[in-house]
């Protein structure tokens, strides 16, 4: 833990005082979205203090020119930037010719920062003594609409306390905005008008070299104690921002209110001739209903969703506010209403990764959908990649792979690889077993196998192809190996054999194999379109099956554990407990050289390996290898705590678990890695979810039935949550002295608690002391 001024509350997030030190950790964690947009958490007014402003687009991006020091053939071409879009929120602020700005005022008193979860809104509010000596009371409030997805809402009210008051208020448009870091300092926007009509501005504006077309528009009223005055803008219009000056007297304790209305359309959606006319119409919508309609349809919205996705815990306000901020911030970030879109590491909260799509979505997100919305929306994450596969074969090709051969990006927009890190980019090539591994595991949760014969064969094919010509024969093992690769530990580049790697290559290449077999018996339409299609051969899938029968995994007789690669006991192993408390992180404090000779393991690597096939090892296997790999990791990845989590709690090491399970649902509100400001860890918190549902709750899928090994922190009174299995909500309660079992939508279904087989009726509770 490396900063602890959250409050602790069951619902919100709450900071109290302000502290210029904390301003960019607080616009990441206070960051707003809802799935079409979102933004960091940044002051509606002037704020001349150090500040990350960032307001994003979904699917919207640059792709920014790789700049390396010596290029290497197959390297991407390009960095895919998350782009700042122009900013709609500004609200800028005089009184009596002194400008509002928090960071250079005299005093500011009672400051108050809430993130409400369960109603999907951002409040603020404070009193500031400026420079003139003039005090006046703040209050901010403001959403992004998840119904009406194109528009967000502020309603900004300010209250003279000390002296009557001329106030200037000047909301704006500004598209003369930049990206944290760009590689050449590359213009992102080419802004082609502005235009105004009435107390609405527009700016047409389109990305350079992607060319995405978008408006950004704003509307603005202003009232004096709840009464619209009518009160008419002078406008300001430069190249790029446009704003309205509203100038106003009013008397000491009087309150004004400015409600702005603004956001995006784009030509993602809508033809690019009409988004002016679109936003209008989003506008009218908006006005009509008004703020305060759109404020209580905005609490329902998110009261649908926490009716399905919710977890309580009772007893542990810490941990309660820990998952929920989790939750709130995955269905800020994806909805599964778009299928062109997928779950990018930041989301809308910063910018540091580029991209939109690692594998974090099928490793841990496509669980969490699945459990939480429906079968489509996890089916529309899969169908993402397939909609790809063509792009992840010319990725393939640019390596010197042939006949279809498909490796998946790394990090990716539009399916091309656009991470710049050669040891990321060539390297970490495990990604393509985690997409090959979401089809088995959406078929295994959902029971929908049309998805494989319809989409998934070929990409399990493209995937089988690239492991085959991946792995070489070594004459000296007299088995095949995988060289030159990073596992998930990417404290580890360029390495030989890594288990993990080799596992998952032999596990793409049997299931592929086990899946054809299946189609050619049962889906002959589909099995002949495929073949055709692929131009697969019988001598290709028995060079498959022999790849598969004899891959090498390394694994120590004396240790009786598989090594994470072939050198790794040439190493000094050191445990993490004997690291300096000083030199943590390593990734902040060491040089590359150095991580990249020690045992310290950034996250987990083998036993990820554990976590996704399980079924495949005992209980024994599972707790020796822990034992070995845990005490050299350092957790330094935002993916590890969950997976250590889960198998801490399989081994009845609940303390363990538990103390993972807070750093990962913790791991940003209590800034465990010291780089919150540079956004939120939002695919990592999928694995929050999983520490709950599978760790404590021990659900698993065995033989096609909900399976339940339910257990629960000393430090908790109950916790519960709901899972959709098969279109069937099921409830789950567990106390320190029973476990409780509901279904809440379905006729009968069979589950297995502590292996026992139990039969469950709708709107009937079964507890199990």
């Amino acid at each position: 833990m490396n900063q602890d001024y959250i409050k602790p509350d069951n619902w919100s997030i709450i900071e109290e005082g302000f502290d210029a030190e904390r301003v960019k950790s607080s616009e990441s964690l206070f960051s707003i979205g809802n799935g079409a947009m979102g933004q960091r958490a940044d002051f509606e007014e002037h704020y001349s203090g150090d500040t990350f402003q960032g307001s994003y687009i979904a699917g919207v991006y640059y792709p920014d020119k790789t700049r390396v020091g010596w290029w290497k053939n197959g390297y991407p071409e390009y960095f895919a930037k998350v782009l700042n879009a122009p900013n709609w929120i500004g609200i800028d602020v005089t009184l009596n010719n002194e400008q509002l700005d928090l960071f250079t005022c005299k005093k500011v008193e009672n400051f108050r920062r809430e993130l409400n979860m369960k109603e999907g809104w951002l409040s603020r509010s404070f009193t500031v003594t400026l420079q003139n000596n003039n005090e006046i009371q703040v209050k901010a409030k403001r959403f992004l609409s998840l119904d009406l997805d194109e528009v967000g809402a502020i309603e900004y009210s300010l209250t003279p306390l000390n002296s009557d008051a001329d106030l200037v208020i000047t909301p704006y448009i500004d598209a003369g905005i930049t990206n944290e870091d760009s590689n050449w300092d590359d213009k992102f926007w080419n802004i082609s008008n502005l235009s105004i009509e009435n107390n609405q501005a527009f700016i047409e504006a389109q990305t350079m070299k992607t060319n995405f077309h978008t408006c950004t528009f704003m509307q603005s009223d202003c009232f004096v104690n709840n009464q619209n005055i009518g009160l008419k803008p002078q406008v300001i219009k430069t190249d790029n921002k446009i704003s309205f000056i509203y100038k106003v007297s009013i008397n000491r304790q009087e309150t004004f209110t400015l409600q702005k209305f603004g956001g995006y359309t784009v030509d993602r959606n809508h033809d690019k001739s009409n988004l002016v006319s679109v936003a209008k119409q989003v506008l009218k919508i908006a006005t009509d209903k008004g703020f305060n309609q759109l404020l209580e349809e905005q609490k329902l919205a998110w009261a649908a969703i926490w009716e399905s996705s919710d977890i309580t815990i009772d007893g542990d306000v810490k941990a309660q506010q820990g998952i929920r901020f989790n939750i709130f911030q995955l269905n800020q970030t994806y909805l599964g209403k778009d299928s062109r879109l997928n779950i990018g590491p930041k989301g809308f909260t910063g910018e540091k990764y580029g991209g939109s799509t690692y594998w974090d979505t099928e490793a841990y997100c496509i669980p969490f959908y699945m459990a939480t919305k429906d079968e489509k929306v996890a089916r529309s994450l899969l169908e993402y990649r397939y909609n790809h596969l063509d792009k992840a074969i010319e990725n393939a090709e640019k390596l010197g792979f042939k006949n279809g051969a498909a490796l998946y990006p790394m990090v990716t927009m539009n399916g091309e690889e656009c991470h710049n890190e050669w040891e990321i980019t060539f390297e970490e090539i495990h990604r393509n077993g985690a997409i090959a591994f979401a089809i088995f595991n959406y078929y295994r949760y959902t029971g929908d196998y049309s998805y494989i014969p319809e989409k998934g064969l070929e990409v399990l094919i493209g995937i089988a192809r690239f492991w085959q010509q991946r792995a070489t024969f070594s004459a000296d093992k007299n088995q095949y190996v995988i060289l030159g690769v990073t596992g998930p530990n990417e404290y580890e580049n360029n390495v030989n054999n890594n288990w993990y790697t080799n596992y998952l290559a032999k596990w793409c290449l049997d299931y592929t194999l086990e899946q054809i077999e299946k189609i050619e018996k049962e889906y002959t339409s589909d099995f002949s379109r495929i073949i055709k299609k692929v131009k697969l051969t019988d001598e290709e899938l028995k060079l498959w099956k022999t790849v598969a029968d004899n891959m090498y995994f390394p694994f120590s007789e004396k240790q009786q554990v598989y090594l994470q690669q072939d050198g790794f006991l040439d190493k000094e192993l050191i445990s993490v407990a004997d690291l300096p408390k000083a030199e943590r992180p390593i990734n902040q404090k060491w040089s590359w050289d150095r991580i990249l000779r020690s045992p310290y393991i950034k996250q987990a690597d083998v036993l990820q390996g554990f976590y996704f096939f399980e079924d495949q090892f005992s209980d024994k296997e599972l707790e020796r290898h822990f034992d070995f790999y845990e005490p050299f990791t350092v957790h330094e990845s935002s993916l590890s705590p969950c997976v250590h989590s889960i198998q801490a709690a399989k081994l009845d090491r609940m303390e363990q678990a538990y103390t993972f399970y807070l750093r990962t649902s913790r791991l940003d509100l209590d800034d465990y890695n010291h780089e919150v400001h540079e956004g939120l860890h939002i695919t990592s918190m999928a694995g929050t979810w999983m520490s709950i549902v599978e760790g404590f709750g021990g659900m698993r899928i065995k033989d096609s039935k909900l399976s339940f090994t339910p257990k629960i922190p000393k430090q908790w009174k109950g916790y519960s949550f709901k899972v959709n299995f098969r279109n069937q909500i099921i409830k789950v309660d567990i106390s320190q002295k029973q476990t409780s079992f509901e279904l809440l939508s379905g006729d009968k279904l069979e589950i297995f608690v502590n292996d026992k087989s139990i039969i469950l009726n709708n709107k009937k509770s079964i507890t199990i002391s």
